[in-house]
C-alpha cells in the first residue's frame, strides 16, 4: 500500500491537473499502523525494502509541493501517523485516537516521530512516545499534532467542498476547512493535555530513571489515576525501547525531518537485527500473537541497559547494511508542528 501511495504521491506532484491531495482512510478508521505479522516473519530483503519505501513516502510527504489534506477519522497508530503527520493540514474529528504504542511491543516511536513529536509544547512529546497514550480529537489539536477540528457529520461535506474548489492555494485551503471546523472543543474533564504542567516537571528530567523517579514524587504529593497509570505503563515497557526512544526524541529536537528519518532507519535496523536485544519479536509474541500480554524483556529492567548499548542503537550500520538514501528534495518541511 505504501509502495503505491509513494508511486501516487510523485506522479501527482508531476501533474499539474493535481491541486492537492485528500488522505483519508477506507472504512471506521484511517490506519492502525503496519503489519507487523508480516513484518516480524518476512525475510531481511522484505524489511529493508518495507522501511526505505516507509521512511522515503514520509520525507516526500513532509517536503511535498502540493498540499496533503489528512482527514483522521478514527484511529490513527504507528504508520499511519507517518503517512499523515507529516502533511500540512491535518483535520481530526469526534473519534480520532492517536497513539504512539511501539514501546510496549518493544520498538520505538518511528516513521519521524522523534521530529512530529519533538515539536509539540514542553516535553509532551516525550509523554506520549514513552508511555504510547492515546489522544483523542480535541487533544491532538490543543498540543498541535492536528491543525483543525471538523465534527464527523461535517466531514464528507469537507470534502466536497475541498474537491469542488478546485484549487492548490494553502489560504483558500484553510478558510475552506475553517468554515467546517469546530474552533475550541472542549477538552474532556480528565484530559491528558491539562496535565502539561506535571507532565513538563517529570518528563524533562535526563533519564527514564529519573523520569520514573520524579513521578513518583508526584505521587506522594498527590495520588491519583493518572499518575499511577502512567508509571505502570513506564515500568510495563521494554527497558530498551524507553531508553533508546528518549534518546531518539531528544536527538530529534536538533535535527529536521530528513535527519530524524535517517536516524530512525539505523535504529529500527539494530532492533531487528537483535544483537543486544531480542524485545521486539518477544512483544510481538506477547502482545500480537499468544496475546498473554506478559512480554518478558531482556534486559529485564532499566538499569540493565547500559549507555553503551543505547549507543549501539545510534552507530552507523554495518558493511553488510545500507544507510537510508532519502531523494533529493527542493522543498522545505511542509509539517506545521515545526512551527509551534
Amino acid at each position: 500500500m505504501e509502495s503505491r501511495i509513494l508511486e501516487l504521491f510523485r506522479a501527482y506532484e508531476e501533474d499539474p491537473g493535481v491541486k492537492l491531495i485528500i488522505m483519508k482512510g477506507e472504512g471506521r478508521a484511517f490506519c492502525a499502523g503496519g503489519d507487523v505479522a508480516a513484518f516480524v516473519n518476512g525475510s531481511s530483503e522484505h524489511r529493508a525494502n518495507v522501511l526505505e519505501t516507509s521512511y522515503t513516502l514520509n520525507y516526500v510527504s513532509a517536503t511535498y509541493t502540493k498540499i496533503q489534506v489528512s482527514l483522521l477519522r478514527g484511529i490513527v497508530m504507528g504508520g499511519g501517523a507517518g503517512i499523515s503527520l507529516h502533511g500540512r493540514f491535518r483535520v481530526v474529528t469526534d473519534n480520532t485516537v492517536f497513539a504512539m504504542p511501539e514501546t510496549t511491543i518493544g520498538s520505538f516511536p518511528d516513521v519521524g516521530a522523534s521530529y512530529f513529536l519533538s515539536r509539540l509544547p514542553g516535553f509532551f512529546g516525550e509523554y506520549v512516545g514513552l508511555t504510547g497514550a492515546k489522544l483523542d480529537g480535541a487533544e491532538m489539536l490543543a498540543c498541535g499534532l492536528a491543525t483543525h477540528f471538523v465534527p464527523l457529520e461535517k466531514l464528507s461535506s469537507l470534502e466536497d467542498a475541498l474537491c469542488k474548489a478546485n484549487t492548490g492555494d494553502p489560504e483558500i485551503i484553510d478558510n475552506i476547512i475553517h468554515d467546517f471546523s469546530n474552533k475550541n472543543p472542549k477538552l474532556k474533564e480528565n484530559s491528558q493535555y491539562s496535565r502539561l504542567k506535571s507532565i513538563d516537571r517529570c518528563f524533562s528530567q535526563r533519564t527514564v530513571e529519573e523520569i520514573i523517579s520524579a513521578l513518583e514524587k508526584e505521587a506522594d504529593r498527590k495520588m491519583d489515576d493518572w499518575i499511577l497509570w502512567t508509571i505502570k505503563t513506564l515500568k510495563k515497557a521494554s527497558p530498551t525501547s524507553l531508553k533508546i526512544f528518549l534518546r531518539s526524541i531528544r536527538e530529534g529536537r536538533l535535527e529536521g525531518v530528513g535527519q530524524c528519518l535517517t536516524r530512525e532507519y539505523r535504529m529500527t535496523c539494530k532492533v531487528l537485527q537483535a544483537v543486544f536485544c531480542k524485545d521486539f519479536n518477544e512483544g510481538y509474541r506477547a502482545v500480537l500473537l499468544d496475546k498473554d500480554k506478559k512480554p518478558k524483556w531482556e534486559p529485564s529492567k532499566l538499569e540493565f541497559v547500559s549507555d553503551d548499548m543505547v549507543d549501539y542503537y545510534f552507530a552507523p550500520l554495518d558493511q553488510d547494511s545500507q544507510d537510508l538514501k532519502l531523494p533529493a528534495r527542493s522543498n522545505l518541511p511542509s509539517c506545521a508542528i515545526s512551527k509551534l
